[in-house]
């Protein structure tokens, strides 16, 4: 059972993972590694994630921000996730997306719902800062839904 939080200056929980067939995690373990040293609680799973994983994980950690990494065409599961989180009343999550994403198909992905792309060279201040502020959105955004 979910509850309301009511501390907006709870330390960022954050998933990081990969979904479908791409296992290509060094960068995702990198991201994963930079939001720790922030202060950010982060749940690192191993790739091949399904998307229902990716939302039960979401729902049970109590996640703020999902990071995904993509560095092949798994990237284009990402409005499925998106739907999946709205269904599932996790509508006030951010979403991220890291890694090779070719500049034709970011629309569709900010058009799903996902706040912020990182292309590979992407500073650390950047990804840290974003999804900081995703976190206190996504907090504030919770405890305007019923419970």
């Amino acid at each position: 059972m979910k509850t309301a939080r009511n501390d907006m200056a709870m330390t960022p929980r954050v998933l990081v993972t990969k979904i479908g067939l791409d296992g290509h995690d060094r960068g995702s373990r990198i991201v994963a590694a930079y939001l720790r040293d922030a202060g950010m609680d982060v749940i690192y799973t191993p790739p091949w994630q399904k998307l229902s994983s990716v939302v039960r994980m979401a729902t049970e950690e109590d996640i703020d921000v999902i990071g995904i990494s993509s560095l092949s065409t798994d990237h284009l599961l990402i409005p499925q996730l998106m739907a999946a989180l709205r269904q599932a009343g996790l509508g006030h999550v951010g979403v991220v997306v890291g890694g090779i994403v070719p500049d034709d198909e970011e629309h569709e992905l900010l058009k799903a719902g996902v706040a912020r792309i990182f292309h590979p060279g992407s500073a650390r201040n950047d990804i840290v800062g974003a999804i900081s502020d995703l976190a206190r959105q996504a907090r504030a955004k919770s405890q305007k839904e019923p419970v």
